[in-house]
């Protein structure tokens, strides 16, 4: 995390190795397990309702035992899988998970035929999804890919917001746009429009590589990100 990145009471860091343990996240009726999986060190979230024990998985990218183990230390059903975007190293224990599991899979719209298990529901910009009694928002983050989806989760009584937002959005940037100049107009568009000018400093970020951060750590860079066009 960068250094302006407020460090969580709760002993959460967000810092997690390929295989390695999970970070815990409790957060009142919304409970976040993070890991990570594969060479591309992919980050894998699982969100557990703590009154229901419902759960969803947040890419399935790869290592169906891992991802395994993590929906069981969540001790509940996992009815959902969503897919942030299209990219092979976001889809691979997506098929084994989904027969194993039964859970129904989630994936942005403009995405979804790219992906090699089609969704049983795809998502646009707005969408709501109803995890036990609790609900997240759908951001479409276009760019990375012309699919791509967040979800954002607010704590109760206006508390600080929790952004899933796969490849879209790092410490120090927004995600790679390789190369084509109108798809990083897209994305930081929509990142400055639905994200940052959406939601405060302290909504926290879990990107889908790498470390966490924090809005508040990023909004100074954004004319930066703009200016450099990547």
């Amino acid at each position: 995390m960068s250094e302006k990145t407020p460090t969580p009471t709760d002993g959460y860091t967000g810092d997690v190795t390929p295989g390695g343990p999970s970070d815990v996240r409790e957060l009142g009726p919304l409970t976040v397990r993070k890991c990570s999986v594969g060479p591309q060190d992919n980050n894998c979230y699982l969100l557990t309702c703590t009154d229901t024990k419902e759960q969803l998985l947040i890419d399935a990218a790869d290592d169906a035992p891992r991802l395994t183990r993590l929906v069981g230390e969540g001790s509940g059903h996992l009815s959902m899988i969503v897919t942030s975007h299209r990219h092979w190293d976001h889809v691979r224990a997506l098929a084994e998970m989904a027969r194993t599991t039964q859970a129904a899979t989630l994936a942005g719209r403009h995405d979804a035929d790219d992906i090699p298990l089609l969704p049983d529901r795809r998502l646009a910009h707005g969408d709501e999804i109803v995890l036990g009694r609790q609900k997240l928002a759908v951001l479409e983050l276009r760019g990375h890919t012309p699919g791509s989806v967040a979800l954002a989760w607010t704590e109760p009584e206006g508390g600080r917001a929790h952004l899933f937002v796969g490849d879209c959005l790092f410490p120090g940037g927004v995600g790679n746009t390789f190369g084509d100049p109108a798809a990083f107009t897209r994305l930081i568009d929509d990142v400055e429009e639905r994200v940052f000018a959406a939601y405060g400093d302290d909504t926290w970020i879990y990107p889908g590589h790498g470390k966490d951060t924090t809005l508040g750590a990023e909004r100074p860079q954004l004319a930066e990100w703009r200016a450099r066009g990547w």
